[in-house]
């Protein structure tokens, strides 16, 4: 029994230290290198500040992505969730 809870310590300090990691390892991908590029070298920075240039567009060009699927998604015909009334019909009277 004391084994069984070990192991089931152990599995939780591994999933909470995973998602910590991810999460800081996703902040760290995608941060901004806008403020490296001031402090790096005068050799360095033209490529630098080409990099977050294309960075930029590839940001920029997801955004328009996104924005336009679900401007698209917004306007799709979705089905009435109150059925139509139904026609007038002489027989059902």
């Amino acid at each position: 029994m004391v084994l069984l809870i070990f192991v089931l310590g152990a599995l939780l300090g591994v999933l909470a230290g995973g998602a910590v990691a991810a999460r800081y390892l996703r902040a760290a991908i995608t941060d901004d290198i806008g403020p490296e590029i001031r402090r790096m070298h005068a050799d360095v920075d033209p490529q630098l500040r080409r990099m977050q240039n294309q960075l930029d567009n590839i940001e920029t060009a997801l955004n328009l992505a996104i924005a336009s699927r679900y401007a698209d998604l917004s306007q799709a015909p979705w089905p009435s969730a109150i059925p139509a009334p139904r026609a007038a019909d002489p027989n059902q009277r």
